[in-house]
């Protein structure tokens, strides 16, 4: 009677530099990117669903993330109350989201009473977290859709057109330090955080998003040159930080991706970080200094 030994599991393909399955990653993002045009194209207001499920897909991430530490979020309260944050900042501005972020976070420590006095503080103060770092910072999409109305049907109004250069400005972010990392990437910025991101690679970021900033103010928001300088060192600054923070989350939960429900990019979470690091501040920039 012979034994036989299980067969060895398939190795890990090796994506060199590059860090991930280039062609699963390109046509994952142009189906994403695909989804938000058409959105944003023929019915604005369609966009808010699409942020609304980016959330709650965000939301059941973290939670199983944090489940690995023994935290377990109220996922119900902070996928409603992330909702409404959405749409109520959309329809009713900024000082309606303010209430209802305040309202969702104590409706999730109401929610939590009933589970006892066993963890309460380590889940509630993570409930409160998730609620400012997703729904929270997700929910200013809706303030920068709403600029000059939210008026569905007129075709590339200031409200697309906020959110488009938003998009774009933080993609260049992502592009110029992919680009720039894979090509030259030498000097490790954060090696114990995020061993690939390089000093090298933020240069690359740097250039793309000034560049991008400013193209993108003047051509499609009718802006002065320099706000798109300003714009584009923002979002430079905060994407690289939304990335670093997104990257410190995951290494202390142990977990490489949030999840792998985008093919070639991990988690839906691990493409919004940078993005939910520069909407903020790109609301705030371009309510005061374009519209």
């Amino acid at each position: 009677m012979t034994s036989s030994t299980p067969p060895a599991p398939p190795p890990a393909k090796d994506h060199g530099r590059a860090g991930r399955n280039l062609p699963a990653a390109v046509a994952s993002a142009v189906v994403l990117l695909g989804a938000v045009a058409a959105s944003l194209a023929f019915y604005k207001t369609a966009f808010l669903l699409i942020v609304a499920i980016a959330i709650v897909v965000a939301v059941w991430e973290l939670r199983q993330g944090f489940l690995a530490k023994d935290i377990d979020l109220p996922e119900q309260p902070l996928m409603l109350g992330g909702i409404v944050m959405v749409v109520v900042a959309y329809f009713f501005g900024a000082p309606a989201l303010i209430t209802a972020t305040a309202v969702t976070a104590l409706a999730l420590m109401l929610w939590l009473l009933h589970r006892g006095v066993e963890g309460y503080v380590r889940n509630a103060t993570a409930a409160v977290f998730v609620l400012i770092y997703l729904p929270f910072l997700g929910s200013f999409v809706g303030l920068l859709l709403a600029e000059g109305g939210s008026t569905d049907f007129e075709a590339f109004d200031d409200g697309v057109r906020a959110v488009l250069v938003f998009v774009l400005v933080t993609i260049a972010s992502d592009i110029g330090g992919y680009a720039a990392g894979v090509l030259f990437g030498r000097h490790p910025m954060a090696p114990v955080i995020s061993p690939k991101k390089s000093w090298e690679g933020f240069a690359g970021s740097a250039v793309s998003c000034v560049v991008a900033g400013s193209l993108l103010v003047i051509y499609l928001l009718d802006g002065d040159w320099w706000v798109g300088v300003i714009l584009g060192l923002i979002a430079v600054v905060m994407a690289t930080l939304g990335d670093l923070v997104e990257s410190v989350i995951k290494r202390d939960l142990g977990v490489k991706d949030m999840s792998q429900v985008i093919p070639g990019h991990g988690g839906l979470l691990d493409r919004l970080d940078s993005l939910l690091a520069t909407v903020a501040p790109t609301w705030l920039l371009l309510h005061y200094l374009v519209f």
